[in-house]
């Protein structure tokens, strides 16, 4: 895997891990400033109510207290969701009139201290007129349903309307239908949100620590929003403990504070309790699905429509417009000739939901891999086989598919049939039959899922700049943002490649508004790939000027100059006379040194432009043993082969992989945000919302395939969200599977024991 030579496809210690092990490392929550104040939130505990007044008297009063804030003396202009959404769904940071979910705010406290905050909050007093509750999106958009926004004339957010093709089913010769629901998640980063804003009083500004995924487009949206120029708003992300996509946009809480700091020119900090992130962070997922596959008998796909409603929440951003991504990537690995797919996003009285791990795309590969197992239960047809039949073959690449997606490449076949050979498939099998005859209380699932997934979708650019310090080590700037992907592992990685510096020589400058000039931030598994690509060109460039240079000062051929083993930089076979990059360093800022028409300094700095998506893929085996007594569901194994290209550390490779099945597997069996009839969340804590542990989890078996992709020169795709995607059907595959012979057609998600216990009992009745 890894050239000779090469510190590339090396396993490398991450070099983060360090500080974080030691304590070290500084998240938001550890910083302070001077003359810190506190602000906490009051949050409207109905889930939908209009407002008929806010008591702030006896608050106000109360010790260290600085002031008590509401729309009534706090106005703040709506927050925008998503740009494509009528502004109409907005959402004010202090609630004016009405609020909509539990969480919305109502209200906040500035004191001195957070525990003179928090015990002024709890003496706000708010009277509510309680308004008629949805929480179901297909309810929402039924007529007569109480509307959140009168004003709108519906609850229906956005619509994507593909037209209807009668012609495509066709061709099939039989038709399987499914309703699925990808049921609505928490995202529940180790570190909850918050932000620390310190007012500049000689500038005007704000510098603002968040914990985000996105600093410029924190800043650019935050400036607008609290009415000041973009370059007075300076944003840093320190260490962030998790992001997963519910860490990329502007939050209300972040407008609030950052204009109280200015108003109040004190700094001013927001730290978010566990049982606040679960109903204020935004969410995932939450689509319903309608699936229909024409296929012939032996087992040939020939259309797929499909017909999905998804839950924006209280104020739609963009969860809404998920299902589009959805429709990219409908098609999947399969030659499927015709695809209709249609889809109506709802607000309802539940937290808002956005981008998490996968954003749209987990949810096509969960809904294609359901349709396609029950497929091959309808003709009878190993699971496995009827993949193989189907798949896109290597030589049909580039291709675009029939949804307009540009797959790069791929080899379907090969990862699954790697995943299926590891997994002992035909001994899975044979133990399964085995255990039937026998009438086993215990019942073995074998899942099979295959997957593509789009990586840097509409992302494609990303700034990085490499220079060179007088004593010899490199400055490398980018414009992307970690929040625990070991991005200062790999770049390092990429710039000791490229000019043969130590790593520990490198210094990785990210995520700080006022160090980098632009930046695309962090999402969407761009990272290695286009901003690992910039820093890669960057090097590329500044070696080429350090080879010019050395020629002109050795009075050699700048052909006849190599960059020597131990970073120096002379003429080939003459390792001796080679200059150290100090050395280069210095010469480059002599303006009497350098050859004619260079200029100064040893450094340069770009834009990489990709230009398209790249389409990592892979498949998963799961095996699980279901007791048909009690529907108690356990992973025995969970097999994965994902293919992201070039692989650059397969160390962080496998963490990625390890983190995103963990992921895709608790959504599968535990994970899933609830609300009574009346929006009040029934998962609002730890205790109720059940995130696995490692103790759930069996050793995951992670390997990978290797087909680089040709649209950068790393040859990398994105893999910080495939275990994800491939992982969840794969598992609920495999619960179904265990119990199909008792009459069991489907279980949506989570599979606990209820509801396997519930379908085994529908099913044998």
């Amino acid at each position: 895997m890894a050239a000779s030579g090469s510190i590339l496809g090396n396993a490398v210690l991450r070099v983060e891990d360090p500080a974080v092990l030691r304590g070290e490392a500084m998240y938001f929550d550890d910083l302070t400033a001077e003359g810190l104040v506190h602000i906490v939130f009051v949050r409207s505990t109905v889930a939908h109510a209009r407002v008929e007044s806010v008591d702030t008297s006896e608050a106000e009063s109360m010790p260290g207290v600085l002031g008590v804030y509401t729309s009534a003396n706090l106005e703040l202009p709506p927050v925008q969701g998503f740009i494509m959404l009528p502004p109409t769904f907005s959402r004010p940071p202090l609630a004016v009139g009405t609020v909509r979910f539990v969480g919305d705010i109502v209200a906040c406290v500035v004191a001195e201290t957070r525990a003179q905050a928090v015990d002024a909050a709890e003496m706000v007093i708010v009277d509510y007129h309680p308004l008629p509750v949805v929480i179901d999106p297909e309810s929402a958009l039924e007529e007569g349903s109480p509307l959140l926004f009168p004003e709108h004339g519906s609850n229906l957010a956005i619509e994507f309307d593909f037209g209807d093709d009668p012609t495509v089913l066709e061709e099939a010769e039989v038709v399987v239908e499914g309703r699925f629901v990808n049921q609505r998640v928490a995202a529940v980063p180790m570190e909850p949100n918050g932000a620390l804003v310190e007012a500049d009083p000689e500038t005007g500004g704000v510098k603002v620590w968040v914990p985000t995924q996105a600093p410029f487009g924190v800043r650019d949206s935050l400036a607008e929003a609290i009415g000041i120029a973009s370059d007075k708003v300076r944003v840093i992300a320190p260490m962030v403990g998790g992001g997963f996509g519910a860490k990329t946009g502007l939050y209300p809480e972040y407008v609030v504070v950052a204009r109280l700091a200015l108003d109040l020119g004190r700094a001013v900090k927001w730290t978010e309790t566990r049982s606040e992130n679960m109903i204020a962070m935004t969410q995932g997922r939450a689509q319903i699905q309608y699936v229909e596959m024409g296929l012939k008998r032996d087992g040939t796909i020939t259309g797929l429509r499909v017909r999905i409603v998804a839950d924006g929440g209280a104020y739609p951003a963009v969860g809404a417009f998920l299902p589009y991504l959805t429709r990219s990537m409908s098609q999947g690995v399969y030659k499927i000739p015709k695809v209709q797919f249609n889809s109506r996003s709802a607000t309802t009285n539940t937290t808002t939901t956005a981008a998490y791990r996968g954003a749209g795309r987990p949810e096509a590969t969960a809904m294609l891999e359901r349709i396609v197992d029950m497929a091959a239960v309808e003709l009878g047809i190993d699971p496995v086989e009827i993949r193989l039949k189907n798949f896109l073959p290597p030589q049909a690449f580039p291709l675009t598919t029939v949804t307009g997606a540009n797959y790069d490449v791929g080899e379907y076949a090969k990862a699954l049939e790697t995943a299926t050979s590891i997994a002992g498939y035909e001994e899975l099998r044979a133990d399964q039959r085995a255990r039937r005859e026998r009438g086993d209380v215990k019942q073995l699932g074998i899942g099979v899922s295959a997957y593509v997934e789009v990586t840097a979708g509409g992302l494609f650019q990303e700034y990085g700049a490499i220079e060179v310090e007088p004593d010899g080590s490199v400055k490398a700037t980018v414009g992307t943002s970690s929040h625990g992907q070991g991005h200062e592992t790999s770049f390092k990685m990429v710039v000791s490649e490229l000019l043969g510096v130590p790593m520990d020589r490198v210094r990785i400058v990210q995520s700080d508004t006022a160090l980098v000039p632009r930046g695309g931030g962090t999402m969407g598994s761009r990272s290695l790939q286009i901003g690992g690509s910039a820093l890669y060109r960057a090097s590329e460039a500044v070696l080429e000027k350090a080879r010019t240079l050395a020629g002109h000062l050795l009075e050699a051929n700048v052909d006849d100059i190599v960059l020597h083993e131990g970073g120096r930089v002379g003429v080939a076979g003459v390792p001796a006379s080679a200059l150290s990059w100090a050395e280069l360093s210095l010469a480059a800022g002599d303006q009497a040194k350098l050859p004619p028409n260079m200029e100064p300094g040893l450094a340069h700095a770009l834009d990489f432009n990709q230009g398209e998506a790249t389409y990592p893929f892979g498949a998963h085996v799961a095996v699980v043993e279901v007791d048909t007594e009690t529907g108690r569901v356990e992973l025995l194994r969970h097999v994965a082969v994902d293919d992201c290209g070039r692989i650059l550390n397969p160390l962080l490779v496998r963490g990625q992989q390890h983190g995103g099945i963990a992921q895709g597997v608790a959504q599968a069996l535990y994970e899933g945000v609830a609300y009574d009839d009346d929006g009040n969340p029934l998962t609002a804590n730890l205790m109720d919302y059940a995130m696995p542990s490692a103790a759930e989890f069996p050793t995951f078996e992670a390997v990978n395939t290797v087909t680089p992709t040709p649209l950068n020169p790393l040859g990398a795709k994105g893999i910080g969200e495939s275990g994800t995607i491939g992982s969840t059907p794969a598992v609920q595959n495999a619960v179904v599977d265990a119990v199909s012979h008792l009459g069991v057609r489907h279980i949506d998600m989570p599979l606990t024991a209820m509801r396997v216990w519930q379908a085994i009992n529908a099913g044998g009745a």
